[in-house]
């Protein structure tokens, strides 16, 4: 569909920190600083890590807890480093089907929150069943990059 996509993903670790009790912007600001710490060699190896994309963030319904993370780059996949920051941890994200929205622009949480919205408003119309009670905002740019920006919402697959 032009409006969306479904994108099989296979298990993948990602490297993820949870901010609580701050607003969505604020979150991924702390929580982009304290995963950037990590790859910038603040693990057990005092190894430097790629930058990856996309920067996620998991948006639960009436939660204030924001979970961000970075993809762990392919070659880190089967052992990367331990965080030595007790507030960001490895986690490994199971093989899922997940509906996708993409979008242009710089996107505020409030683009975010719009474009999921009109995700699962399709998703509904077509009777796709899917987790309704959370999504991610997925992220691809620098901010420093101010055209042609990427950003997607996803919704998994029931």
């Amino acid at each position: 569909a032009k409006d969306h996509e479904l994108r099989q993903y296979e298990t993948a670790k990602w490297v993820s920190t949870v901010i609580r009790g701050e607003t969505q912007k604020e979150a991924m600001r702390q929580g982009f600083w304290k995963l950037f710490h990590y790859i910038q060699g603040k693990n057990e190896k005092e190894m430097k890590i790629d930058m990856t994309v996309p920067v996620t963030c998991l948006i639960k319904s009436g939660c204030a807890d924001f979970k961000v993370s970075f993809f762990v780059p392919f070659e880190h996949q089967d052992s990367p480093p331990q965080p030595t920051d007790s507030d960001v941890f490895i986690e490994e994200r199971k093989a899922a089907a997940i509906f996708v929205r993409s979008f242009g622009g710089f996107a505020s949480p409030e683009k975010y929150a719009e474009e999921a919205e009109v995700l699962a408003r399709i998703l509904r119309n077509r009777g796709q069943p899917f987790h309704e009670d959370f999504f991610y905002t997925a992220g691809y740019d620098s901010p420093f990059k101010l055209f042609n920006r990427h950003n997607e919402v996803w919704y998994f697959k029931k």
